[in-house]
């Protein structure tokens, strides 16, 4: 299996206020094959019921994982999201697989235990091989100002850790609110993250929490970059892909 995994890391503390329906722009991209992931971050001990609520339906709506951690616990807790996501949708596209062979009642469990271990020795192969682009949502709203600096660390362990895979790497990253926008991109698609170093003394809190205009245009991007790989591979493939 070739192409490409395409997931959004959505990293917030607070409950979207302003412009589209972030549930309504997860559910958008689930279409177009790009999984959601969202990870609420603890203020204390007190994250909003109302964020809480709409952290798990976001990324119930966008295919993905959904968790809330205190800060300390971030670094560990995105590489996990971001491992079990890709697991989680590559078993899901073996078992559409295996449906058209077997029958639509038919999944991975189904399967005889030798037979079961082999289809799962292919995911794990295929997690460290496949094409990989995580566009990293950053909410940068005034109460996450103290978190940023953690924020940072763990994408830089991230960079580190899926670097570590044989397979391609591609990370953007977006933050909102933007300085005069909704959303800023602050970088642009790289195969490391390092450059987070420069820009995050820069970022500026404040402002409203546009969480769906920010999942809208992450969706946008991924559009952009689809049109430029096919450009450059004629043919290009990306999985799960639904016409994006």
């Amino acid at each position: 299996m070739k192409g490409t995994l395409r997931q959004i890391l959505l990293l917030t503390d607070g409950y979207s206020n302003h412009g589209e329906d972030p549930i309504a722009m997860a559910s958008l991209a689930k279409e177009y094959g790009i999984t959601v992931n969202v990870i609420g971050i603890l203020d204390e001990d007190h994250l909003d019921e109302n964020a809480q609520r709409e952290i798990q339906e976001i990324s119930a709506a966008g295919g993905g994982m959904s968790q809330i951690v205190y800060a300390k616990q971030l670094s560990q807790t995105v590489q996990m999201v971001t491992r079990k996501a890709m697991t989680q949708t590559l078993q899901g596209l073996i078992n559409k697989e295996l449906q058209h062979i077997l029958g639509k009642e038919k999944t991975l469990e189904d399967l005889p235990p030798d037979k079961r271990g082999e289809v799962i020795e292919v995911v794990d192969d295929l997690g460290e091989t496949i094409h990989l682009q995580v566009l990293i949502l950053i909410d940068t709203s005034a109460s996450m100002e103290k978190k940023l600096p953690t924020v940072k660390e763990a994408l830089l362990d991230l960079s580190l850790s899926l670097n570590a895979r044989m397979g391609d790497n591609e990370f953007g990253v977006f933050v909102f609110p933007g300085h005069h926008e909704n959303v800023d991109r602050v970088l642009d698609w790289t195969p490391n993250l390092k450059k987070l170093t420069s820009v995050f003394p820069k970022l500026v809190t404040g402002g409203l929490t546009p969480t769906g205009p920010a999942l809208k245009q992450a969706l946008e991007y991924f559009r952009e970059k689809r049109k430029e790989r096919s450009k450059e591979l004629g043919d290009g493939y990306d999985i799960g892909s639904s016409g994006l």
